[in-house]
């Protein structure tokens, strides 16, 4: 039979129906039919939905039933947790009615107020109407997710793809145009948490693109509830990018499938473009495995440059002459200090005028002491893009450097020391500060071995004397996080740990 609109003509007419076919029997008889039959395809239709996780027939018959997924709709799982509850005050108001009516069929005169029993079932009603659009609205996304899902798994044009994707079938808007066709499209799917930093790296890439007039970039704006302030957060935002921005974002229908299957990455033609756009910017273009590849072998042992070179304006001269460079920063402004004094007095040595040794030193903190959160959110979202562009291929020397630096980040102190671009080891502030302190005891090789060999030798022994704690934080936003990883220092599995963040922040800012 077709189901159609539950409304009170189509009730009234399918009872009519079910009495007709029930004519034969009394009213007792066809009451109780009735609640049966429901029974039945009440009772079939829970343990479907119960079983289709751990019974593959189950499932099968689930899917050909169209019963839903209780993971698709959950508020239907809220619903059916309150059904029991909900019953009890519907038998217990049915009794309390059925009193009343004995009472007033009797020759008793007694009070029996029906109005808290009245008051409890339209309370029980409001909540199922409020409850019922909740799981509609969530099966329509369900619906959404399926369509998607197999307008991927079927060839077809890209534009029926970016419509499923991206616009609801209210607001399908002219993403793309005659102008447009044939081309490259750079989708920078993004929250409005987007730093100016992104925007400025894309710039360059967007400069670039517009002379060969075959590549466009577009800006895709994921939000799941739009607000106010929001609108006005994402307005200032399009301002500032000079590429094709989707107008009027309505919440987007993909946004599931983005997150599931993307891992809100944009992984299509790249895994994660944009951690290769930060690293390489216009180097990495048009942005392929390949030119990953390549990019990553030809820089392997030069990865620092990449990441430092835009953060001080003398460093691209002290990477041309291949100075010795200390990069270093840290949570504790006594270590900084502690470690600024030392390693210029030990930068000004005679010994490393009489060889000719030239030491530069590149901070995280402003001219007055301060954090500079230019310099440090630069120099982090570079090492984490690289992280993430090596952390799931086969670890080497240069991943076990940048994952052991990834480790510092909060730690009291730091220090990375490279020769030019090539990095030479990074340390932990505890040992790289010994190593500084402990100068007088190993100076002496220096003329003889080197400076760079006697550096990392001593901090070697230090390093295995100390050995603090390995802890890698890695934002959940950033991209798709490994399952299991070694630790860069010992090479042992380490644990993982999840952990959660609130900073207590209300307006645009705001995680919902």
């Amino acid at each position: 039979t077709q189901c159609k609109p539950p409304g009170e003509e189509v009730a009234h007419s399918t009872t009519l129906a079910i009495l007709n076919k029930l004519s034969s029997y009394s009213w007792e008889a066809k009451a109780v039919l009735t609640l049966a039959a429901f029974a039945m395809e009440y009772g079939e239709f829970w343990l479907l939905a119960q079983l289709r996780e751990s019974d593959r027939l189950a499932k099968s018959i689930a899917i050909l039933k169209r019963v839903p997924d209780p993971k698709d709709v959950p508020g239907l799982a809220i619903a059916m947790d309150h059904i029991p509850v909900d019953v009890y005050w519907a038998i217990m108001t049915v009794v309390a009615c059925a009193t009343k009516v004995t009472i007033l069929t009797s020759d008793e005169v007694k009070d029996h107020d029906l109005a808290p029993f009245a008051q409890k079932i339209h309370y029980v009603l409001n909540k199922l109407k409020i409850q019922l659009i909740v799981c509609r609205k969530q099966i329509e996304e369900a619906e959404a997710y399926r369509r998607i899902r197999k307008t991927f798994q079927t060839p077809t044009e890209i534009m029926e793809v970016f419509k499923a994707l991206i616009f609801t079938k209210d607001n399908v808007q002219p993403l793309i145009d005659g102008s447009t066709k044939q081309m490259n499209v750079l989708l920078f799917i993004s929250s409005l948490d987007i730093s100016d930093d992104d925007i400025s790296i894309l710039k360059p890439i967007y400069e670039f693109t517009k002379k060969g007039n075959q590549h466009k970039i577009v800006w895709v704006p994921v939000v799941e509830h739009w607000t106010d302030d929001l609108r006005k957060k994402f307005e200032t935002l399009r301002r500032k990018m000079p590429w094709y921005t989707v107008q009027n974002p309505a919440p987007i229908a993909g946004i599931r499938f983005i997150k599931e299957e993307w891992n809100f990455k944009g992984k299509v033609e790249h895994s994660n473009a944009l951690h290769m756009i930060r690293i390489w910017g216009v180097k990495a273009f048009p942005f392929t495995k390949a030119t990953e590849e390549e990019l990553s072998h030809s820089h392997r042992d030069r990865w620092v440059g990449n990441v430092v070179q835009d953060i001080h304006p003398s460093l691209p001269n002290w990477i041309k002459e291949e100075k010795y460079i200390f990069f270093y920063g840290g949570k504790d402004n006594d270590w900084i200090q502690q470690f600024t004094k030392k390693a210029s007095a030990l930068a000004n040595d005679p010994v490393f005028k009489e060889t000719k040794i030239y030491i530069e030193f590149c901070v995280g903190k402003g001219s007055k002491g301060e954090d500079d959160h230019g310099i440090l959110g630069h120099f982090w979202s570079g090492i984490e893009s690289l992280f993430f562009t090596k952390g799931h291929k086969q670890v080497d020397p240069v991943t076990q450097e940048i994952q052991k630096l990834l480790s510092y980040k909060n730690e009291s102190g730091w220090a990375v020391l490279s020769k030019g671009s090539s990095v030479l080891l990074t340390g932990h502030g505890v040992s790289i500060l010994r190593v500084i302190e402990d100068f007088d005891k190993w100076k002496d090789h220096v003329k003889e071995k080197g400076f760079e060999f006697c550096f990392k030798a001593y901090h070697e022994n230090v390093r295995l004397a100390t050995r603090p704690c390995c802890r890698l934080d890695i934002p959940g936003s950033t991209g798709k996080v490994p399952d299991t990883m070694k630790c860069p220092d010992c090479h042992r599995s380490m644990e993982t740990f999840i952990s959660y963040k609130c900073c207590h922040i209300d307006g645009p800012n705001a995680h919902h």
